[in-house]
């Protein structure tokens, strides 16, 4: 299954022209008519048309994305040489974090494209939603100018209208519920701008971790400020601070930043165990869904353990891998980064990217929820939060062997050859020592069926260096079981 992240930022999405600044008419000389209300303004020109969209490309969450592939799409590209388990090299048919073409077309992948609104140059794609919105506002005040104009001509004394008494209104927002949930929450979480030395970016979500400052949000969400650019992050009562990007796991599509002069009253959100959550389970996702911050909606959790792996889209980048959390909630662009709440408030999850069918609305080529939303466990987020505030870099799990990326339904295939020329099989890894050799097909780790190689990947990774797992493989139709003990990684590169 393919997909896109979510979220306002890494995969830049298309721009759009600004909102053009309308001029008021000149209102009428002379008194104007008692017991009417004066109309609101009316244009005197048209907004001038939004450019034409840019034409929608590969989805970034494809093993492979060539060249100009749109990131919000999730259009799987030309099958390649697997990466070592461990770690795969750009992946060649990768899902991006876009939906680059209808879920379950042919190449369909099963990766997770970033939802969260593509960071965007000054003028893109926030002008064309602020014009919608906008519209509908002027719309709404005409509307009600009419309608009070209107009513005020009537007699109401014939009116049956009954008003509720002060006591009915007191709405009794119990803990559990989603109010209270969302009132507990939403002060710990923040919008994030981040912006590149070029001017370019985009906007994602993160929410506190700890009493020192620490966000925790999706890499891609930073991925523009990394070499030089700036970071804000704001909160729903104004607060407004700049940050500093502490670590990134590009691998894990995880990141740390924290504030600049952090606030002493920083509440953390409470972290749940997303080990224990079982499909049915009530979600509550907060983030900033084409840039509306602090928007709060709800769903279930619909799957676990759902393979996903996603990209920016680039040509150069390296795929993102998870077995994540699935629900219905709905994510959008922007929501990247965000807290997955459970009914109690604790967090199970980091929203990171969604499925899509098309190119999506608001004109601007960016697709939106269907309801397929992928979220890293908090689990694995944890852990990989507390290493990059520890040491700045990512520790990942290996088998130290390569694995094919192509679409499968029977397993991960051991290659031939490794990356580069590689030997396929690391001599003296973890799989050489558990006896693991090229052409052997891991079909299961524990007791996760494993049906292809990112699937594996995701697996691999949600476990920690050092951790001892039982592999199933088949080997001239024979299938035999060995303990293995993963080895480690530091850093993406």
């Amino acid at each position: 299954m393919s997909t896109e992240n979510e979220g306002n930022a890494v995969p830049p999405a298309p721009s759009v022209p600004p909102v053009p600044a309308a001029s008021p008419t000149t209102r009428p000389q002379g008194p104007e008519p008692e017991g009417s209300a004066p109309l609101p303004p009316v244009p005197q020109e048209s907004p001038a048309a939004p450019a034409a969209a840019t034409a929608p490309g590969q989805d970034p969450y494809q093993h492979q994305y060539p060249s100009g592939q749109d990131p919000y799409r999730h259009q799987p590209g030309p099958a390649g040489p697997a990466p070592d388990g461990s770690w795969p090299p750009p992946p060649p048919v990768t899902p991006a974090y876009g939906d680059g073409g209808g879920a379950g077309g042919p190449g369909a992948g099963w990766g997770a494209s970033y939802q969260q609104p593509a960071p965007k140059p000054r003028g893109g794609r926030g002008g064309l939603v602020a014009a919608v919105l906008v519209a509908a506002l002027v719309a709404g005040g005409l509307g009600g100018g009419l309608g009070y104009t209107l009513a005020k001509d009537r007699d109401d004394r014939g009116s049956t209208t009954v008003s509720a008494s002060d006591g009915a209104t007191q709405v009794k927002r119990a803990p559990g519920t989603i109010a209270n949930v969302a009132s507990r929450a939403l002060p710990s979480t923040v919008t994030i701008e981040a912006e590149s030395s070029n001017g370019e970016g985009g906007t994602g979500t993160g929410f506190v971790f700890d009493t020192q400052g620490h966000i925790v949000t999706n890499n891609h969400v930073v991925a523009d400020a990394v070499d030089g650019g700036r970071l804000t992050a704001t909160f729903p009562n104004g607060r407004k601070y700049n940050a500093e990007i502490v670590g990134h796991a590009q691998g894990y599509d995880v990141a740390v930043i924290k504030l600049k002069n952090a606030p002493s009253d920083l509440k953390p959100l409470a972290l749940g165990d997303s080990d224990k959550v079982a499909v049915g389970d009530e979600t509550i996702a907060i983030g900033a869904p084409f840039g509306l911050s602090n928007t709060v909606t709800t769903g279930i959790i619909s799957a676990k353990n759902r393979p996903v792996a996603s990209s920016d889209g680039s040509s150069s980048s390296k795929a993102s891998y998870m077995s994540a959390l699935q629900t219905d909630a709905s994510i959008n662009p922007g929501n990247s980064g965000g807290p997955l709440l459970d009914a109690s408030g604790a967090v199970i999850g980091i929203n990171s990217a969604i499925q899509s069918t098309g190119s999506g609305g608001f004109g601007s080529g960016q697709s939106g929820s269907i309801g397929l939303g992928f979220a890293i466990p908090i689990n694995q987020a944890k852990y990989v939060a507390q290493q990059l505030i520890k040491t700045g870099k990512p520790v990942y799990a290996r088998i130290g062997a390569s694995v094919s990326l192509e679409d499968s339904s029977d397993g991960a295939k051991i290659t031939d050859q490794g990356t580069g020329g590689a030997a396929a099989v690391e001599s003296g890894g973890p799989a050489a020592k558990a006896g693991l050799k090229p052409g052997d097909v891991i079909v299961k780790l524990d007791d996760h069926v494993i049906d292809s190689g990112p699937t594996l990947i995701g697996e691999i990774w949600t476990h920690k260096p050092g951790d001892k797992v039982a592999v199933t493989y088949k080997r001239g139709g024979q299938e035999h079981t060995v303990d293995l003990t993963l080895g480690s990684r530091d850093g993406d590169s």
